[in-house]
């Protein structure tokens, strides 16, 4: 008896349902901005409404697009808002439009899409990050983070996109191989019955 695999199509195409997801997610938040260069105000807020829920898109630690710069000081936001320090501003023609992430998750979230689409070039020949190499490589985004956070430090925007990048590639070295041989595993094996030909 000769048997086959039958690969559920969810399975066999879960990586390129990952990218996809993956680039889709990170790529919205820079649609904002955009939108709100293009005058759709509407679709904009619906953007960065929606991505409220996973990321605090404070306006100092945000990049800005179709502005003179691509950062601001939490100073420079005080004064576009007259002394508010609204952390919630999102931008104006003058100054240009915030990306719906902050400079950290669009790092984190960017990198792991990428990362994920050479693992998929790659895939072949990956070898999984160790549990020991993948700890070392989350204690950069812990150490400024961490710091930032206690207030012991402030980060810079270089460092944000470092660290998250850094978090970003090696989570998926570390998950995406080890998913791919827990998902081989899991295919279900049929049986194939052949008809013998009458001559």
């Amino acid at each position: 008896m000769i048997q086959t695999t039958a690969r559920p199509w969810l399975i066999r195409h879960w990586l390129f349902l990952a990218n996809l997801t993956a680039w889709t997610f990170a790529l919205l938040p820079v649609l904002a901005p955009v939108l709100m260069a293009l005058g759709l105000v509407s679709l904009a807020d619906l953007v960065y409404s929606a991505y409220t829920l996973v990321c605090h898109q404070w306006a100092h630690r945000s990049f800005f697009l179709f502005g003179p710069q691509a950062t601001y000081s939490l100073f420079d936001i005080a004064e576009f808002t007259q002394g508010s320090a609204d952390l919630a501003y999102v931008g104006s023609a003058q100054t240009g439009y915030k990306v719906a992430f902050c400079e950290r998750d669009l790092a984190i979230y960017l990198s792991i899409a990428l990362a994920g689409s050479m693992y998929a070039i790659q895939r072949a020949n990956s070898v999984a990050l160790s549990a020991r190499v993948y700890v070392l490589a989350l204690l950069p985004i812990a150490i400024d983070g961490f710091t930032q956070l206690f207030g012991w430090r402030e980060s810079t925007p270089a460092l944000r996109v470092m660290t998250g990048g850094c978090f970003g590639l090696s989570t998926v070295w570390f998950i995406f191989p080890r998913l791919d041989i827990i998902l081989n595993r899991s295919m279900p094996v049929r049986p194939v019955t052949w008809t013998r030909a009458v001559s």
